[in-house]
């Protein structure tokens, strides 16, 4: 499935997997964020054979004209989770704005663990 929307240059659609591959990339660049991780063991095993590698431990979903993202993450040791949550959640809708041009309704970081 891919995330549309029109413009002066006409329908622009973009793979759900691009969209995950920005909010992966944007998660992994905000400080206090050690990985992300996939939820089931089903993920993990998906994520094993599929081709695009950079899209654990984000799930995505869309309407007509939303995105809704779900993030995995592990967290350092010694940092302000709820800072950190709350950069993520900023940074994450900025980026998959920016690159797709449509509204981030909501992102939700799910905090599985904190790593030395």
């Amino acid at each position: 499935m891919a995330v549309t929307t029109s413009n002066k240059f006409g329908q622009i659609s973009v793979s759900d997997d691009a969209v995950m591959m920005v909010a992966n990339h944007a998660t992994l660049e905000c400080y206090g964020v050690v990985d992300l991780v996939s939820r089931r063991l089903t993920d993990s095993l998906a994520h094993l054979f599929r081709a695009t590698p950079n899209t654990k431990g984000v799930r995505m979903t869309s309407d007509e004209h939303n995105i809704f993202i779900d993030l995995f993450v592990i967290l350092k040791s010694g940092v302000a989770q709820q800072a950190v949550v709350e950069s993520l959640k900023r940074t994450v809708t900025y980026s998959v704005e920016y690159f797709t041009g449509m509204r981030v309704k909501e992102v939700v970081v799910y905090v599985v663990g904190i790593r030395v």
